[in-house]
C-alpha cells in the first residue's frame, strides 16, 4: 500500500543512533522529511545522507526536521553518523514495520531482476501529521536538491 498526499502519516516510535527514541507524535507542529534508505554506509545511502546533512541548515530554517530510517541496528547507525558527521536522527526499524506502514518495502526491479527490499522513499509530513508528498523509488543522487526545489527551500 502506497501513501498519497492527504493521508494520515502512520505514527511510529523508533530507536535512534544516539540511544533516544524518536516518535512522529513528538514532532507534531513541525514539518518532517522522513526518508527510508536501504543500508547505512553504502555508496548511494551515504551520498543521500550527506546531501541531507549539507542541506540541513536551510531545511531547518524553513521549518523542517529530517529523519532517516533504515533496518540497520542503532549501533551501526551510530557508526554511520560518526563517520559522515550526520547530525540529524537516524532511526532503526529492523523488523521493517514502519517501512511497510509507509509502503517503503516491497517488490523492486534491480538490474533486470525483481527482488523484495527497501524502496528508497521520501515523505514530507505536514505539521498536523498528514502526508504532503510521497516520493517512491527515488534516486540517491540529486534527490535532495530536487526535493529542496519542490519545497521552495534555498541552499
Amino acid at each position: 500500500m502506497k501513501l498519497e498526499p492527504g493521508d494520515a502519516a502512520p505514527d511510529f516510535a523508533l530507536p535512534a543512533a544516539d540511544g533516544t527514541t524518536v516518535s512522529l507524535e513528538g514532532l507534531r507542529g513541525r514539518r518532517v522529511i522522513l526518508y527510508f534508505y536501504p543500508a547505512a554506509m553504502t555508496p548511494g545511502c551515504t551520498k543521500q545522507a550527506c546531501d541531507f546533512r549539507d542541506s540541513l541548515d536551510s531545511l531547518a530554517a524553513a521549518g523542517f526536521a529530517v529523519l532517516g530510517v533504515s533496518k540497520d541496528s542503532p549501533a551501526r547507525l551510530a557508526k554511520f553518523a560518526e563517520r559522515d558527521a550526520l547530525t540529524f536522527p537516524l532511526l532503526s526499524d529492523p523488523q521493517l514495520e514502519v517501512h511497510k506502514a509507509y509502503g517503503a518495502h516491497g517488490e523492486k526491479t534491480m538490474y533486470g531482476r525483481t527482488t523484495v527490499g527497501v524502496l528508497r522513499s521520501t515523505f514530507v509530513i505536514d505539521a498536523d501529521g498528514k502526508i504532503e508528498k510521497a516520493l517512491y523509488n527515488v534516486r540517491a543522487t540529486g534527490h535532495v536538491a530536487r526535493l529542496r526545489r519542490e519545497l521552495g527551500v534555498d541552499q
